[in-house]
C-alpha cells in the first residue's frame, strides 16, 4: 500500500489481497493519515486488488465514516470489474463514488 497526498486530496493505492487478515493494518494506516490530515477527498485506488471478500466493503465504509465526519468525501477508484459489481451489490454508491478500471471522472 502507498499512500499519496495533493493538498486535501490523500490517495491510497491498495495491492494484493484485501481480507480478515489483512484488513486490519491497512485500516489502522488509513485511518492515522487521515487523523492527522483530515483530506477533504479520500481515493482509494483498486487497481492493484488481486482478491477483496467483504472486508473490503467495511474498509471503504469505515474509511466514509473517518472522512465525511470532517466534511469530505470518499471515491474507490480503479475497480475490477468484479469487485466493481461487489461494491455497487453492497449499496456503496450511495456514499461513495465508484468507477471502474479505465472509466474516466
Amino acid at each position: 500500500m502507498e499512500i499519496s497526498i495533493q493538498g486535501k486530496c490523500m490517495t491510497v493505492f491498495l495491492d494484493g489481497e484485501i481480507d480478515h487478515h489483512t484488513a486490519a493494518p491497512i485500516r489502522k494506516q488509513i485511518d492515522g493519515e487521515i487523523d492527522r490530515l483530515k483530506p477533504k477527498l479520500l481515493v482509494l485506488d483498486f487497481g492493484g486488488v488481486t482478491f477483496m471478500d467483504s472486508s473490503g466493503v467495511g474498509l471503504v465504509m469505515g474509511r466514509y465514516r473517518s472522512v465525511s465526519a470532517c466534511g469530505g468525501k470518499v471515491e474507490a477508484v480503479n475497480l475490477p470489474p468484479r469487485l466493481y459489481q461487489i461494491m455497487k451489490l453492497s449499496g456503496l454508491e450511495k456514499i461513495a463514488g465508484l468507477r471502474m478500471a479505465g472509466e474516466r471522472p
